[in-house]
């Protein structure tokens, strides 16, 4: 059984724990990019992801409020970005905690069939994002599973 120390835990590592480990720390990286984008440059986003001027604001008031809405929901996906980087460094601890937010990327990718709009869910914008929640959580989850069953 080959392990390898990461430098971040005390213990030795094995080293599909210590890949597991490794795209946690991608993922979170992703996730927190996306999350500054939307939290703090709300619907038009920080243009972090490509162009800001694809909305029109014809009612200042209610685009005020659905803006907050959106800001916190990056803050929320910012936070959950955050979860995965703690969860690269303290594993073990944070197991539990990161198969609920697997569970949750899952429920928001399902939750993207309600705009009724395949051409757009399938489209080449949304299916790499739309990949990761409906099949890369699962697996990542499962991975988890899998490393913890052997310890």
């Amino acid at each position: 059984m080959t392990q390898v120390s990461i430098g971040l835990s005390p213990a030795p590592v094995r080293a599909g724990e210590a890949a597991l480990r490794g795209v946690l720390a991608l993922a979170s990286l992703f996730i927190v990019f996306t999350g500054i984008n939307v939290a703090f440059g709300g619907i038009e986003t920080l243009g972090l992801q490509g162009s800001r001027d694809f909305v029109a604001v014809t009612d200042a008031a209610a685009f005020a409020a659905q803006d907050s809405h959106v800001r916190f929901f990056g803050g929320v996906w910012l936070g959950l970005g955050l979860l995965f980087s703690g969860g690269a460094v303290r594993l073990n601890a944070l197991r539990p905690v990161l198969y609920v937010a697997c569970a949750l990327i899952f429920l928001g990718g399902l939750a993207r069939f309600s705009a009724l709009r395949p051409d757009v869910l399938f489209g080449p914008q949304l299916v790499g994002s739309l990949g990761a929640e409906l099949i890369g959580m699962p697996l990542l989850a499962f991975w988890m599973w899998k490393t913890a069953r052997r310890d």
